[in-house]
């Protein structure tokens, strides 16, 4: 893990004790920290003082925060609307998060560089590779942020010979909220487009959101920034050192040799990994290269089966209307698992590719809405069930079709998350394609 003599005798309450939390605990305590813990849930509070019994529990609703040298809160904590922001605040606490940890432990660090990656979508496929160019070209590097891994919890990065050490940081608007000083050598925004806006004040605020990573940069550290969609490239020509680029800076000729990176928006995951991997000093051939080794993320337009001459893809990650966007641009003939959640009333920014859906399967409390709005532009099966939705599209699915998971919506209607959405669906595929090859196998015996 990540320690540092800055936080050595220092007070700190930490609220939430899921993954980040829990990695922050373990990162203070090491370094020396006093910590005052707090989650709504008991058994996560026990867990917590069980490895951890120096540490005291206490409601930051309730103990008296004055003298705290931080409020270390959840990036799912909403600061616009919970009351303990305020109770900080009057306190004289800052409230940060386990990024601004990390960019505070810094200076206790092997020599390294850091790039920052945010964006509303692409983030986690765009994380991971860098991550994986970096890797093959030899250099160390480690991943971190709202990818799902702590950074906190990362070991320190050592020098390869004369190759610095990277961390590869996907960045959550949340997670810049609380974040004041990360001076990212390299920082990238993707893309923007409306999401999250319970959280900001309108589409305005999560823009300011997103270029607050660049304001914390120093120097002439560059920005890569995808000027693919105004508010994108209104950023960009805010500021001094950027490198901008398009989608279409990749040829779909090429493209087609990197078989988890299809599809325009991965056009536009990879050319910017490619203008990130060339700021860090990567050859550009071996960085090239590298694309056709890259494997997708679970969950992130994951090849999960192909049976019977139809590909099974699990995009459950894909919880907007735009996430899904590209999803649908992908694949030529789709039989399309969508809802959940919902995030808005509207697919609009999905209709561009409805020609591409041979058949819509409609399942959550988005259902029956969506189904209403799909069935004047393709056939749809109202299943409700993640269960029944595979199955009516594996029996109606022909060679050369995608079954498509890519629900444009929030998970937690039928599961605990997006990862618990896209395991089920793993799941169900595997089972009903074991059955089939079994009976098919039934069949060739008794003939």
């Amino acid at each position: 893990m990540i320690v540092s003599q800055a936080f050595t005798a220092k007070r700190y309450c930490i609220l939430g004790l899921a993954r980040s939390g829990l990695a922050t605990l373990d990162a203070l305590m090491a370094s020396g920290a006093q910590c005052t813990i707090w989650d709504s849930r008991e058994e996560a509070r026990e867990a917590a003082l069980a490895c951890h019994p120096d540490a005291v529990a206490g409601d930051p609703m309730e103990i008296d925060l004055t003298g705290f040298d931080g409020l270390i809160v959840s990036p799912g904590v909403p600061l616009n609307r919970h009351p303990v922001a305020d109770r900080a605040r009057a306190a004289g606490v800052a409230i940060i998060g386990d990024i601004e940890l990390f960019a505070l432990a810094r200076p206790c660090l092997p020599p390294h560089r850091v790039v920052g990656i945010t964006g509303t979508n692409g983030k986690s496929t765009t994380t991971a590779l860098i991550h994986h160019i970096l890797h093959v070209a030899g250099v160390p590097a480690a991943m971190g942020g709202n990818i799902g891994l702590p950074i906190l919890s990362q070991a320190p990065l050592a020098a390869n010979g004369s190759a610095t050490g990277v961390y590869v940081l996907e960045l959550s608007s949340y997670q810049i909220d609380l974040t004041f000083s990360l001076d990212c050598d390299v920082a990238v925004l993707l893309n923007i487009t409306p999401d999250h806006l319970d959280r900001y004040d309108g589409f305005a605020g999560y823009c300011a959101s997103k270029a607050r990573l660049f304001s914390m940069q120093q120097g002439d550290h560059p920005a890569v920034i995808a000027c693919d969609d105004e508010p994108s490239c209104a950023i960009a020509a805010s500021l001094n050192h950027v490198i901008t680029v398009h989608a279409a800076d990749i040829n779909p000729a090429d493209q087609a040799a990197w078989p988890s990176l299809q599809g325009p928006h991965n056009a536009q995951n990879v050319a910017v990994a490619l203008a990130v991997t060339e700021a860090l000093g990567v050859d550009a051939a071996k960085a090239r290269a590298a694309l056709a080794s890259y494997s997708s993320l679970p969950h992130r337009m994951e090849r999960v089966a192909e049976h019977n001459g139809v590909l099974y893809v699990n995009d459950s990650k894909a919880t907007n209307p735009a996430s899904t966007a590209p999803a649908l641009a992908a694949y030529p003939r789709i039989h399309w698992i969508v809802g959940g959640l919902p995030k808005g009333d509207s697919l609009d920014e999905c209709a561009p590719f409805f020609g591409h859906v041979v058949e819509a399967y409609t399942i959550g409390e988005a259902g029956p809405v969506f189904a209403d709005q799909l069935g004047a532009h393709m056939p749809v099966t109202r299943a409700e069930m993640m269960d029944t939705a595979v199955r009516a599209a594996m029996a109606n699915a022909l060679p050369g079709d995608t079954v498509l998971l890519s629900p444009a919506c929030a998970s937690f209607d039928q599961f605990r998350d997006f990862e618990a959405r896209g395991d089920s669906f793993r799941q169900i595929v595997a089972a009903l394609v074991t059955a089939q090859t079994e009976d098919a196998r039934a069949k060739d015996n008794v003939r």
